[in-house]
């Protein structure tokens, strides 16, 4: 994609992101690609940005479920809005512009994902959208972990992608009502250090199933397993 353009293209859909804080980037489509989805009829975004995990999910998912995906920014509801309509699944994608601490549902979900803020104490960008969409003022773990508790069926799955400080302390945080069920290191390169986590957390677990991931093999050629996993939505390795 060219820095001029408005849109990152998919094998199966495209992402206008110009207005959104936050641009397409790998942990959307990581997350989106890696949790598990099996027979989830109704999943939750929280924080869709420019709609990219929604739009991951319901390619892998069949016609029954439905994706409910929640923003509070109006410019990434605008991004978000435009790319669902045009979509392949836009009869099965709902988009509010709410806070999750304001969000109520009638039913309760299988699956909450959520790619979420993370910056705390680190200096605040210039551009106020990216601020909401990057630091926890807008949305806390401790929010994030509360809306989840309360949004999720006794069965349901959190879903989240973090980098590792982050990770850990989220992980702190939600043990008193989630366990982790995978957990999977990311990292660019074999030698380089791990870069995110991503989690998947039940409210009971079996046991906890570790992965890891890594992007590059030799020079820029991708995994075998990082190819697996994404090939079936970028458009080239």
């Amino acid at each position: 994609m060219r820095k001029k353009d408005k849109q990152f293209h998919f094998k199966q859909f495209s992402v206008r992101h110009d207005r959104s804080g936050m641009k397409v980037g790998t942990d959307g489509v990581l997350l989106g690609a890696w949790v598990s989805v099996e027979n989830e009829k109704n999943i939750l975004e929280i924080g869709t940005g420019s709609g990219v995990i929604a739009l991951v999910l319901a390619q892998r998912t069949p016609q029954l479920t439905q994706i409910a995906a929640i923003e509070p920014d109006l410019s990434s509801c605008m991004d978000a809005s435009d790319n669902f309509s045009v979509s392949p699944w836009k009869e099965r994608i709902s988009l509010q512009r709410v806070r999750l601490q304001d969000f109520h549902s009638p039913f309760l979900f299988d699956l909450v994902v959520s790619n979420p803020p993370y910056f705390q104490d680190s200096q605040k960008p210039p551009d106020s959208r990216r601020e909401l969409a990057r630091h926890t003022e807008s949305l806390s773990f401790t929010d994030l972990l509360e809306g989840a508790d309360r949004l999720l069926t006794p069965a349901g799955r959190l879903a989240v992608i973090l980098p590792v400080t982050e990770a850990t302390h989220f992980r702190q945080l939600a043990s008193n009502r989630f366990q982790v069920i995978r957990i999977c290191q990311f990292r660019s390169r074999k030698h380089k250090p791990v870069e995110r986590i991503l989690i998947e957390f039940a409210r009971q677990s079996p046991g906890e199933k570790a992965e890891e991931l890594v992007l590059y093999a030799d020079g820029d050629h991708w995994t075998k397993e990082y190819k697996n996993l994404t090939s079936p939505f970028y458009l080239t390795p």
